[in-house]
């Protein structure tokens, strides 16, 4: 999303995990296993809503703040990141609208592939049902992640570009993910770090997530996660800067 201590909090569960074996080495085998490891389906269906606060940084430009997240079931999410001296930056959707509204960019409404990505990324816990969203998963080799094999599995979107994601050989644990974005100033590739897993609430959650883009380096460091909040309907509401882009465009 330092105050945070690196501890890694996995459970018995995880650490007795048996790896795969190799005739299971399909990637929807991988794909599941990640939902098994960092709690299993039935702790997630049990989570209808979710915040989670932290820090942000913009660690090439000096720049630092807060930030939060909302999330609710099955595909409302509002984010927004303050940082010092130059104003809130939020993204949002509620299920059908992606949106975002950013100091130097004003509003925008997100559109084709980047709409599709954005809907995707606002499903609480998407990945206990993945094969909604993409159409194809391949597991194309392995690969190191900061000196750890990973399996490396190119998933499809039934809406966009593919993305890569890595999960470490010995966890299952997602340690990284490569894809191309779309922006209002252009496309680029952004690869996404996840790492400090921890126990929360009986399902293991990365605390750091580092994101690289031409130029742009950030780091979330994630303080709170809190499940099953009570989320008011009106946090999903677009905003009227938003209504009247909207309104502009037709």
């Amino acid at each position: 999303m330092s105050f945070l201590s690196f501890r890694m909090a996995l459970p018995a569960l995880l650490l007795l995990a048996p790896a795969l074996p190799a005739e299971d080495l399909k990637p929807e085998a991988i794909l599941d296993k990640y939902v098994e490891v960092t709690g299993g389906r039935a702790a997630y269906d049990k989570i209808q809503t979710e915040i989670d606060t932290g820090t942000f940084e913009l660690t090439n430009m000096g720049l630092s703040g807060s930030q939060t997240s909302y999330h609710s079931k099955p595909d409302k999410s509002y984010s927004v990141i303050d940082l010092a001296g130059m104003g809130k930056a939020e993204d949002g959707s509620n299920g059908q609208v992606a949106w975002s509204n950013h100091p130097g960019q004003g509003p925008h409404i997100k559109e084709g592939d980047e709409r599709a990505a954005a809907l995707r990324s606002g499903v609480l816990h998407a990945e206990t049902r993945w094969q909604d969203f993409f159409k194809k998963a391949e597991l194309v080799g392995t690969e190191d992640v900061a000196g750890k094999p990973c399996y490396k599995i190119v998933l499809t979107p039934n809406d966009g570009a593919p993305e890569t994601h890595y999960y470490d050989k010995s966890s299952n644990l997602l340690v990284k993910v490569s894809m191309p974005i779309t922006t209002p100033e252009g496309s680029a590739n952004v690869e996404i770090g996840l790492s400090d897993y921890r126990d929360e609430g009986g399902i293991l959650t990365a605390h750091t997530i580092t994101e690289k883009l031409p130029g742009m380096d950030m780091v979330m460091k994630i303080a709170s996660v809190k499940y099953n909040p009570d989320i008011p309907a009106s946090r999903y509401d677009l905003p009227d800067e938003i209504k009247a882009a909207m309104a502009a465009k037709k």
